[in-house]
């Protein structure tokens, strides 16, 4: 075939080119922009697959300022600790204290990011100081997940920029503020929510109860309150992992302020679980003796004292045990360890039943753990406990 057949029949291409190169990953669009000038115009307007492009060293950086303008329809980025030397560079109102720190570094510009108009998925682990309007302004962004920013200044009406945001994931933030009613601007969008150690987060879970797509709400180290107990029938349809801060009646690490209040509280979500199944059973063990789920008793409680030392201490939380298809509760230490007999909520599965089996071995793994308090379904007296601990070294 002659070069200008080749030629002619390659101009042909041109309008349906970049369509073509939507298909090739991120390396193989940008190395076809040498070709020729029909190539860097189709690379230009390629919507490039969602490959996750991280920017973590200086050539990482260099090669995104060049993807700035030879491919600007990027979908997905990733921006790290720059290393090297370098840092980004400061917002507004940055913390004076922290730019002082590394006064050596070189900054780099992280606005160029906002040349990427079509990024649908954003995600920043790195020291970001001051306030970043520009990151908060990608009308096509699905997912956000920005953790360990602790310098980073924003609002959670700032998601408001994100009309379409499906997950939101955010770790660390100690400068983030704001009411999660703010949310409700994403209602029909937000699948995922995990807000965790953003102190400053407040507000009510219950505000977000009737999203309609929500299927994930983890809420941890902040703010928030509530009491789980208001979830009716209709709330959180579709919801299928559930943590809730210890602000929230309930939730994970609530204190407690005494031992009967615990068993209360325990029998309450024994019954609402009954109710609606799907939202804790996400946060009951499924291995047994071990739960995510628990609460403590308040060092303000009548019942609490003081440990003898660091290894025998006293069994002041409560948690959640399965063995089989049985659930019951006991108390522990916050570390798990020296733990109670278990109080049983359900019935002891038939002999004859095909859970049995199961129950049996996981039952003999739950009370291989009993030393120190075997015989105690709940914390002993303080008179109790020091006796024990002289007997049990």
């Amino acid at each position: 075939m002659a070069d200008d057949e080749f030629l002619a029949s390659f101009d042909d291409l041109s309008d349906v080119l970049p369509n073509i190169l939507g298909f090739l990953s991120l390396k193989d669009v940008m190395s076809k922009r040498r070709i020729n000038k029909k190539t860097t115009e189709a690379v230009k307007k390629t919507t490039v697959p969602l490959t996750d492009f991280c920017v973590y060293s200086i050539e990482n950086y260099n090669a995104m300022i060049v993807m700035t303008e030879a491919m600007p329809n990027l979908q997905q980025i990733t921006l790290c600790g720059i290393g090297g030397g370098n840092k980004w560079s400061d917002g507004e109102d940055p913390d004076e204290r922290e730019a002082a720190a590394i006064p050596t570094r070189t900054p780099l510009d992280i606005e160029i990011i906002s040349n990427f108009s079509k990024l649908r998925i954003l995600e920043i682990e790195a020291i970001l100081n001051g306030r970043y309007p520009f990151l908060f302004n990608f009308p096509l962004l699905q997912k956000l997940r920005l953790n360990y920013c602790y310098y980073l200044k924003w609002d959670l009406e700032m998601l408001a920029g994100f009309p379409l945001l499906k997950e939101l994931d955010c770790e660390r933030n100690d400068r983030v503020a704001g009411n999660i009613n703010s949310l409700r601007v994403l209602k029909d969008t937000l699948e995922a929510v995990r807000i965790g150690n953003c102190p400053d987060v407040k507000g009510n879970f219950m505000d977000l109860a009737d999203f309609p797509h929500l299927k994930l709400l983890h809420l941890y180290g902040n703010a928030v309150t509530g009491d789980i107990t208001d979830i009716s029938a209709n709330d959180f349809s579709k919801l299928e992992y559930l943590v809730l801060p210890k602000g929230v009646y309930g939730g994970r690490g609530y204190e407690l302020q005494s031992i009967s209040d615990g068993v209360d509280l325990i029998r309450t979500l024994y019954l609402f679980n009954k109710q609606r199944p799907n939202l804790i059973d996400s946060l009951l063990p499924t291995i047994s003796g071990n739960s995510t789920l628990y609460w403590k008793l308040m060092e303000g409680s009548p019942d609490w004292y003081e440990s003898v030392d660091d290894y025998e201490t006293p069994p002041f939380c409560i948690k959640f045990v399965k063995a089989g298809c049985r659930l019951g509760y006991r108390w522990e230490s916050y570390y798990g360890d020296n733990p109670c007999e278990v109080n049983w909520l359900d019935p002891e599965p038939e002999i004859e039943s095909s859970d049995y089996e199961k129950y049996i071995e996981e039952l003999e793994q739950i009370n291989r753990r009993v030393h120190m308090f075997r015989g105690f379904h709940q914390p002993p007296t303080e008179e109790e406990y020091i006796r024990l601990s002289e007997e049990y070294v």
